[in-house]
């Protein structure tokens, strides 16, 4: 075999090896990848029903339910348009109270309910998430729509 042949094969088997080391790294990036949700988005049915996910918006008024254990808690939360039931086993940041912004990491449950295995509540008095002020005013967005009528709606 003349010496370019084995240049040719030696640096064929390289490229293959690095496309085969670039798939497993992109295949593994993307399976821990976890993706923020609304409440809206899950209402859409456009999440995945096995992986794990981020659902945020606020904690709705009132909605806050301790268990005798102290640990196990029931809350909703919502965009203002959709609610989404929530339970989480454990200890809540401190900043966590009804009313505020919260990301919470779990798993959408069969019956509807998320069951979260992280709470994240805001840090200061201005702060909210990006995600969930972005999830906030489309709902808000949505509802003015709804409240106006397209244009298919109206009669001329």
């Amino acid at each position: 075999m003349k010496k370019r042949h084995k240049r040719m094969i030696l640096l064929g088997a390289g490229l293959a090896g690095v496309s085969l080391v670039a798939t497993l790294v992109f295949q593994a990036f993307s399976s821990n990848m976890l993706f923020f949700y609304s409440p809206s988005d899950i209402k859409a049915q456009t999440v995945p029903i096995d992986r794990s996910f981020r659902l945020g918006g606020l904690v709705e008024e009132g909605s806050l339910k301790r268990e005798d254990d102290g640990l196990t808690v029931h809350f909703v939360i919502t965009d203002n348009a959709e609610r989404i039931p929530v339970m989480y086993t454990g200890i809540l940041p401190d900043l966590f109270r009804e009313g505020q912004g919260v990301v919470a990491r779990g798993k959408l449950g069969a019956d509807g309910r998320f069951v979260a295995d992280e709470v994240l509540a805001k840090h200061d008095e201005n702060y909210m998430p990006p995600e969930v002020a972005e999830a906030l005013a489309k709902a808000k967005k949505q509802q003015e729509g709804a409240a106006m009528g397209t244009p298919e709606e109206v009669a001329p």
